[in-house]
């Protein structure tokens, strides 16, 4: 059923409600498979996208939030049975039905014919009784089917709505606006949606501290929850400007405070809603409360947002950007900036994401960019294996003795190429002692398979050992020499940390 009102357009509101009435138990079932931006309520029980209620007699269907009510009321038709209708209620009014009429009289409604389930739903086999006719069973029957076919609509609108969201030519125009600000818990990520917040192809990130707001102190930390204030007036024109070019407005920051026990999350979530307060915009707040895939400048919170927190709408990464202060300046970048950023952490955020990079002073106050640095270390750009010609495997059975500091690459590369080729894999932290690893070597070697030794063998004794077995067994012996920098090891070593949380 379509609904319209004289107060509401079509535009303004779109309704479609699929109605299953049980007469013998004098109520009707309402499942609401397409909904507008605002819900409808049975009584006072919210009734959202995809969701289903019953009302019995004398209970009120709202169409929007709570108001255009219709009163469902039972009466008896002309052959005694019961009969249902759904009224407007006392303010409104219906100059079709039940209306007065020229005289001033109460018009009354011509008698209808009472339908069952099959009425509505032609393809049942069902046959249709009246009430008073129908036996235990058959009534039992009749409940039991109008329980499937209200299953079957609830079905439909699932798949509605997931197909609407998995479409790929969804869009911020297809969105709907948040209608309530919310909390979310997802592991070490809290999210913060505002009321009014939408999905959107085009997203503008923001980092918080030092970006979006400073202490009023001006010390670097803040020393009570108050103790902020917004970092320039041009803050908030700015960002009111994209919410009306159609871009999504969104903040991703790091605290680590509320891991370490230093900072309260209710006391933090306060201050996010103190913020937006005075900003008055929609804005949705990423917070990574701890170490993982959600700390920048891992990719967790985007990856959040795109997959399941925009509305189901495709972000376009080339439309997008993001803006924050960590982003690896030196010393005296500027006039007046000694101080060196702390880290780059923001800046290697968009660029593992693939955004456009400004620091606030270049976006908000149009600056020039500023030089700075990056880790010396760029996974991107390291080789695997140096000669490239190199062989990393033999057709004849060895023995493969790694060599490298812990968090080097070891293992990872071990297990990833060596490995699935059938070398047996032998590692001293699995083992406990390098004599047992010298066993397994020797049992491996005699069973005419190859061995990867996964051991640190920084000296020429360790790795002897290895070199005297093979010698043994009249096989080769490979040395892997694992150079990677620290900077690479503790690159590794963070990864290792997040990859296992």
């Amino acid at each position: 059923i379509k609904c319209y009102t004289e107060s509401c357009s079509c535009k303004a509101f779109y309704c479609v409600l699929n109605f299953l009435f049980s007469d013998q138990l004098q109520c009707i079932i309402i499942s609401n498979i397409f909904l507008g931006a605002n819900p409808s309520f049975l009584d006072a029980d919210k009734l959202g996208r995809g969701q289903s209620g019953k009302v019995t007699h004398g209970g009120t269907l709202y169409l929007v939030n709570q108001d255009h009510p219709f009163t469902v009321k039972f009466s008896l038709s002309s052959n005694g049975t019961a009969s249902s209708s759904a009224q407007r209620g006392l303010k409104a009014t219906d100059k079709t039905k039940g209306g007065s009429n020229s005289e001033g009289k109460e018009e009354q409604p011509s008698p209808t014919p009472k339908r069952s389930i099959k009425d509505f739903f032609p393809t049942s086999p069902m046959k249709v009784t009246h009430l008073f006719e129908m036996k235990e069973t058959e009534e039992d029957e009749e409940e039991r089917l109008a329980e499937e076919k209200l299953k079957h609509l609830q079905e439909l609108a699932e798949k509605s709505v997931t197909d609407e969201s998995k479409r790929p030519g969804s869009s911020a125009s297809s969105a709907k606006a948040c209608l309530k600000s919310s909390w979310q818990q997802t592991g070490n990520l809290m999210l913060y949606t505002a009321a009014g917040v939408k999905g959107s192809d085009k997203i503008a990130g923001f980092d918080i501290d030092g970006c979006i707001i400073t202490t009023k102190s001006g010390k670097v930390f803040p020393t009570a929850p108050d103790d902020w204030r917004i970092l320039y007036p041009e803050i908030q024109p700015k960002l009111a400007g994209l919410l009306k070019k159609g871009y999504k407005v969104v903040f991703f920051t790091n605290q680590m405070g509320i891991a370490k026990g230093k900072l309260r999350p209710e006391v933090f979530k306060s201050k996010v809603e103190d913020i937006l307060a005075t900003l008055q915009l929609p804005v949705q707040v990423f917070v990574a409360t701890g170490p993982g895939i959600y700390r920048k400048p891992v990719m967790g919170m985007w990856n959040h947002l795109c997959e399941k927190a925009n509305d189901g709408v495709t972000v376009d990464k080339t439309q997008s950007v993001f803006v924050g202060d960590a982003a690896g300046r030196p010393e005296n970048w500027a006039p007046g900036k000694k101080k060196k950023d702390f880290s780059c952490s923001d800046r290697l955020f968009a660029l593992n994401i693939g955004l456009q990079f400004h620091t606030p002073e270049e976006y908000f106050l149009g600056w020039k960019s500023a030089p700075y640095n990056l880790p010396e270390f760029d996974p991107v750009s390291a080789v695997l294996y140096d000669p490239p010609s190199a062989s990393l495997t033999s057709s004849k059975t060895e023995v493969i003795v790694a060599v490298g500091f812990p968090a080097s690459g070891k293992s990872t590369f071990f297990h990833t190429h060596i490995v699935p080729q059938g070398y047996v894999y032998i590692n001293r932290d699995t083992l406990g002692s390098w004599q047992n690893c010298v066993s397994a070597c020797q049992r491996a070697l005699k069973e005419g398979r190859s061995v990867a030794i996964d051991n640190t063998n920084p000296d020429q004794e360790s790795r002897k050992r290895y070199v005297d077995v093979a010698k043994a067994a009249g096989v080769t012996c490979r040395c892997f020499h694992f150079s990677a920098s620290m900077e690479q090891a503790k690159h590794n070593n963070r990864f290792c940390r997040i990859s296992c949380t």
